[in-house]
């Protein structure tokens, strides 16, 4: 690997005093040009030298969300410099996601074998999405229940004779429509007194007793024999 200019962004003088330890140990190819606590000597660096590494921390100032813009509008700027996240923000996925929405290179959470050679590597050599093992197995996890979930639902649906209308009726009952709401849906060819008998066969599909069931207690059976996945209750698009 060529050797290369990084600007490292952490507000935590003992977390950047470690995370300098780890490129001068590990990443002698990585020339240090500046460093910066807060978003204000971050621009001013960037205007003096512009770096082909920006290692970003996250949480400035007690802000999680200068990070994630920090980041946006570097790669809006300056799209050719890469920018690895390097946090401790280890439970915060919504801020996982946002930080890849604005563009960042990869993710290395501050847990278990920290900042790598390896890593740094590959996002020098163009590699896309790097992230370190303590996330990797946070997104395996959530792709095994994601394709599990899928799984339950396919057989389900063929199990209990669910078909396309039977779905999205229960999908969007789940969400809070009404009928009438419901048969506004676009490709949806029933009125409300089509869908209040369909609500009737899908009672007598899922349930062995059929007395006092309404459209709550239909929609949580739907969620619990899977043919409703609760972490994926979206509206079709208009």
């Amino acid at each position: 690997m060529e050797n290369f200019k990084v600007i490292v962004v952490e507000d935590v003088p003992l977390e950047l005093k470690g995370t300098l330890g780890i490129i001068a140990t590990d990443i002698p190819e990585a020339e240090v040009i500046g460093t910066a606590s807060d978003e204000a000597s971050y621009w001013r660096l960037l205007k003096q030298q512009l770096p082909q590494l920006v290692l970003l921390d996250l949480g400035l100032g007690g802000s999680t969300t200068v990070g994630v813009e920090l980041c946006r509008q570097t790669k809006d700027l300056h799209p050719e410099v890469k920018v690895l996240i390097f946090t401790g923000e280890i439970l915060n996925e919504k801020l996982w996601v946002d930080v890849l929405d604005a563009g960042a290179d990869g993710i290395i959470l501050k847990t278990g074998e920290l900042l790598t050679r390896h890593d740094v590597v590959a996002v020098m050599d163009g590699k896309q999405l790097v992230f370190n093992e303590p996330i990797l197995r946070r997104i395996v996890e959530r792709f095994k229940h994601s394709v599990g979930s899928q799984l339950y639902k396919q057989e389900a649906l063929v199990n209990y004779e669910i078909d396309e209308y039977d779905e999205r009726f229960l999908r969007h009952l789940a969400l809070g429509y009404t009928k009438d709401q419901i048969t506004q849906l676009r490709g949806m060819p029933f009125g409300v007194k089509s869908l209040e008998k369909r609500q009737n066969e899908l009672v007598q599909k899922l349930f062995s007793d059929t007395r006092g069931v309404n459209a709550v207690r239909l929609v949580v059976r739907a969620i619990e024999l899977h043919i409703l996945d609760p972490d994926n209750l979206n509206p079709d698009e208009d």
